[in-house]
């Protein structure tokens, strides 16, 4: 996987304007048309004949390899105004972020993904039909995995973090593959998995850095020199009433709580200064 990001990043630098340029406004337009004309439709929904279905296809309706990306998800109209609002808000800012390129190859994945799922399905006896919900729903995943600390509003009244709502989005993939494994139904758990493998495959190595910074910041919390930092700092400051003392000016810490204190490296022992002269005393050989 990291292969293939650093082959992607090499190709997206090189060639910055392949693909569609504010593709997910371009699909988010295309679903609201479809979804108008579902609305004025009398004897048959116009998005039947753009859904996804190998049988289909395989009869010679090769529009359905694209046409089924505007097929909305919703017939329930304040329900899909707001995801078309959440999807193109979330693709925008990635495009922004990633360029043309790499978003087009996000979403392109994406698509490939569930095609073959499809017809896979298919093959085996099932009906194919598969929907671009899930690659749709993994860009949030993608952005709060670049912006975790951007606060938003739910239900615009309560303040919370982009990282926190992640969480709650991959505990809906696993509840989704879960109940359609109890239910037997293997393509429905496995589009959700194919959603989770493209964000995979784009955020390898962003994950695998975040795993060793947890990593090790867990083996520093747990090693011995951290405890024993620990319980000499809690028995220095019982026994002399403070933990940090400055050994020009004698500032300590019960003093001055505000006060940055630094032990000097180049001294010979552990002296501690304070902010005013651990740039500004003479070294302790």
């Amino acid at each position: 996987m990291k292969s293939f990001d650093t082959l992607l990043s090499r190709f997206c630098y090189k060639h910055p304007r392949f693909g569609i340029p504010n593709l997910m406004t371009v699909i988010v337009a295309g679903t609201v048309l479809v979804a108008l004309l579902d609305m004025f439709s009398t004897t048959i929904l116009f998005s039947n004949l753009l859904y996804f279905s190998p049988a289909l296809i395989l009869q010679g309706e090769v529009w359905r390899l694209i046409t089924f990306v505007f097929v909305p998800d919703s017939s329930y109209l304040l329900l899909l105004a707001l995801s078309l609002y959440f999807y193109w808000l979330i693709g925008t800012t990635l495009e922004r972020q990633w360029g043309t390129a790499k978003f087009n190859f996000y979403y392109l994945i994406g698509l490939l993904f569930n095609i073959a799922a499809g017809f896979i399905a298919y093959a085996a006896g099932g009906s194919g039909i598969v929907s671009m919900t899930y690659v749709n729903l993994s860009l949030f995943l993608a952005f709060a995995t670049l912006y975790p600390e951007m606060q938003v509003y739910l239900f615009f009244i309560l303040p919370v973090k982009v990282k926190w709502l992640a969480w709650l989005d991959a505990a809906l993939f696993l509840w989704i593959m879960v109940s359609n494994l109890i239910a037997r139904n293997f393509l429905g758990a496995a589009l959700p998995v194919l959603a989770l493998l493209n964000y995979l495959l784009f955020f390898w190595t962003e994950l695998a850095d975040i795993v060793r910074r947890m990593a090790g910041r867990a083996a520093y919390r747990t090693s011995p020199q951290t405890i024993n930092f620990k319980k000499a700092a809690r028995q220095a400051q019982q026994k002399k009433g403070y933990i940090h003392k400055c050994a020009v000016c004698g500032k300590t810490d019960t003093d001055y709580p505000d006060m940055e204190f630094r032990y000097c490296s180049k001294c010979n022992g552990y002296y501690c200064y304070c902010k005013d002269h651990i740039g500004n005393h003479t070294h302790i050989q």
